[in-house]
């Protein structure tokens, strides 16, 4: 069996793992409960693909070996769990006291989609203009070269970090940002604590073995991205026209999510991604 094979079972299990649980939701809280888990769940994962992607470009430029990627994935998913229950946290603490911020988020989640309409064809995307980088390149020891799987060395009697372990801070890096996008994406379709909490951590699950497919995802059915910042636009929006005390229930959002989705993959079949000509 292949990776890819592999990596595409593994991320069916986790998924058949997560409907599971979602029924059990359903079961057992309510339909209205179960139709947010679902769209939170939804909604999440596909944040998480275009995560993934990140990661992917991370990788390419650090060259990293892909007996090595499993470990840094690892810690990497490890912060991301940390990073969101932080925010989710925060979230609540600041959703219970300030409720007007909820509108603010759904702004947000318009300006995020907006951004990802916009951004570059993956193959611009260059991380030596990263100010980051830049930045922890000037302030950090980094010893160059291929250190293997370490992430500290001496040298001369001196510490230094490897190229391994920048690679894990800019991951890290990109966990933040990607909580800080992807949190108020949460809080728009539910304010249940229960449902957050657990929609978040399934869709964290599945995401080693869904790091070694999304680029086959991201080529294959390449509109993806484009589903993922319509999703955001409607999201957003549903919480807006919450000023104007129009709701949307939370049955018909979660059909109009997985509508999209699977517009983006018939779309992408229909007209599938022109190769660059060299």
């Amino acid at each position: 069996m292949n990776k890819i094979k592999k990596s595409l079972l593994l991320t069916a299990m986790w998924v058949l793992t997560a409907i599971g649980f979602g029924i059990y939701v359903y079961m057992t809280r309510g339909a209205e409960l179960g139709f947010q888990w679902f769209s939170v769940y939804v909604t999440e994962y596909m944040l998480s693909i275009d995560n993934l992607f990140i990661m992917l470009l991370i990788f390419s430029y650090f060259k990293v070996e892909e007996k090595y990627q499993h470990r840094v994935l690892f810690l990497g998913i490890l912060g991301a769990f940390v990073f969101r229950l932080i925010f989710i946290t925060l979230g609540f603490e600041i959703v219970q006291r300030f409720e007007w911020v909820l509108y603010m988020f759904g702004a947000l989640l318009i300006y995020t989609g907006y951004k990802i309409l916009q951004e570059k064809n993956e193959k611009d995307q260059n991380l030596d203009t990263n100010k980051l980088l830049k930045f922890l390149n000037k302030v950090l020891p980094i010893a160059k070269g291929n250190h293997g799987k370490k992430f500290f060395i001496r040298k001369d009697g001196q510490f230094y970090i490897t190229t391994l372990f920048l690679c894990l801070l800019m991951i890290e890096f990109s966990d933040i940002i990607f909580a800080v996008d992807s949190i108020p994406a949460s809080f728009a379709i539910s304010q249940d604590r229960f449902v957050i909490f657990t929609a978040n951590a399934f869709a964290l699950l599945g995401l080693r073995s869904l790091f070694f497919v999304v680029e086959y995802i991201l080529h294959k059915f390449h509109l993806i991205t484009k589903a993922l910042a319509i999703i955001l636009f409607f999201i957003g929006g549903k919480m807006l026209l919450g000023i104007f005390n129009i709701h949307i229930s939370s049955a018909i959002s979660l059909a109009v999510l997985f509508g999209i989705i699977f517009t983006a993959i018939i779309l992408s079949g229909i007209f599938p991604k022109k190769e660059m000509r060299v």
